[in-house]
């Protein structure tokens, strides 16, 4: 273990290094979020223009609370879901502290979205709504270990 004189007044087996640049430790759980986004981003883009394409691929619930055009679901999860990719990619390669509230902010969009999208895919709607509670959980987690660090 490495002891520090009296200088600095650092414990005994401490060490500290001063580089002089702003250190960026952001967890594996902030890079499997935005692994997430990305994939959930591509994937939601993916059915975003099935639902454009071809509204048969989708059998809505009869006498749902919510009513809404397949195709303008489309297109709403086609931006959102680009969006997300790309929020996805700039957490993963940096995990700067505005890319995970980006992040946290599309991945509360993508749950409202999910929860719209029930009457249409409930199985994989309900499974992206979980997806998206573990992004928001994983991408605050990594905040305080990353102001910390930077301290």
């Amino acid at each position: 273990m490495a002891t520090h004189a009296a200088s600095g007044g650092a414990h005994a087996g401490t060490a500290v290094r001063r580089t002089g640049k702003p250190t960026t430790m952001f967890s594996g759980w902030t890079k499997l979020a935005g692994a997430l986004m990305f994939f959930g981003g591509l994937l939601a883009v993916s059915s975003g223009v099935a639902a454009l394409r071809e509204d048969s691929v989708f059998a809505a619930t009869r006498n749902y609370a919510f009513d809404y055009s397949l195709t303008g679901w489309g297109w709403v999860h086609l931006f959102l879901g680009a969006a997300i990719a790309v929020a996805g990619i700039a957490v993963m390669m940096t995990g700067a502290t505005w890319a995970r509230w980006v992040g946290i902010a599309l991945a509360g969009l993508g749950m409202i979205a999910s929860f719209m999208w029930l009457p249409y895919f409930p199985l994989w709607a309900v499974i992206t709504l979980a997806i998206d509670v573990f992004i928001i959980w994983a991408l605050c987690a990594g905040m305080n270990r990353s102001q910390a660090a930077q301290t």
